[in-house]
């Protein structure tokens, strides 16, 4: 072989094997992105239904177990305040896991052993005009019998702009299903602030949630209504159309981390 063959032979080896890499390395980060999605989720998968029956909780009990959930299940938007506008849409598969103070209540309730509960969610927003969005949610937890669905509305006192943050309030609703022994929802309001930088926009906000958990066929228990404090701050990342949120919140004691990965236009 003369030594132009050699060399175009060698070039295209070269070639071929930094492509075979390029693949092997793009397979190994997608190996790598699935195992960590399936990380996040093996807490939830470990679990099991809610039976109240089975649990043997005392008043005082439940109500520690009902503040787990409204930590767990109350709204937690992970958008900042800034308004859509009229033809704005927002997309998105989520998930929060919040860490439950009360991991033994887990357990006698389900009879798994559970440190955080994963919710995973299906959003979506919709802007209105004056400066108002609507959002909507579903969420069915692997491996238990949560459901949870619920909407925010929320409206932007100030829209933002180069110079000023934008300012909103939101109001919002979450509703539990599939625990035929619990009817539990949750009501909350809040206020947050934000200021976009390039393709960034921090924002944080805080706000109250009220929650009513109410058993169905357990006599030796009843109605707990209560009241929590609520904090969070987030970061937004817009990428073009492709989205994505982190945030940290704080309902009650329970601490949370989400994540988004949507399309906003």
């Amino acid at each position: 072989m003369d030594k132009p063959h050699k060399l175009r032979y060698a070039v295209t080896c070269t070639e071929q094997y930094q492509t075979i890499n390029h693949e092997k390395g793009f397979t190994m980060k997608k190996k790598i992105l699935l195992l960590a999605v399936s990380s996040c989720f093996a807490q939830s998968a470990l679990a099991a239904n809610i039976n109240l029956g089975t649990a043997g909780f005392s008043q005082a009990k439940f109500r520690s177990f009902s503040e787990d959930l409204g930590s767990a299940l109350s709204y937690k938007a992970i958008t900042p305040p800034t308004p859509l506008g009229v033809t704005g849409f927002d997309i998105g598969l989520e998930a929060s896991s919040t860490k439950v103070q009360n991991s033994q209540l887990w357990i006698d309730a389900t009879g798994s052993s559970m440190s955080n509960v994963v919710v995973p969610k299906l959003h979506i927003y919709k802007g209105l005009p004056l400066n108002i969005d609507i959002g909507a949610f579903y969420s069915a937890v692997p491996s238990t019998n949560i459901k949870l669905y619920g909407g925010e509305l929320r409206y932007a006192i100030l829209e933002g702009g180069m110079a000023l943050p934008a300012v909103g309030i939101r109001g919002a609703l979450t509703k539990l299903s599939g625990v035929n022994q619990l009817d539990f929802s949750t009501k909350s309001l809040d206020i947050s602030i934000s200021k976009g930088f390039a393709i960034f926009t921090p924002y944080a906000g805080l706000g109250m949630v009220w929650s009513d958990s109410t058993p169905n066929g357990v006599s030796t228990l009843k109605k707990e209504s209560f009241r929590q404090n609520k904090i969070f701050v987030g970061g937004n990342f817009n990428f073009g159309i492709t989205n994505i949120a982190l945030e940290y919140d704080k309902t009650g004691s329970a601490p949370s981390y989400s994540a988004k990965l949507g399309f906003r236009f």
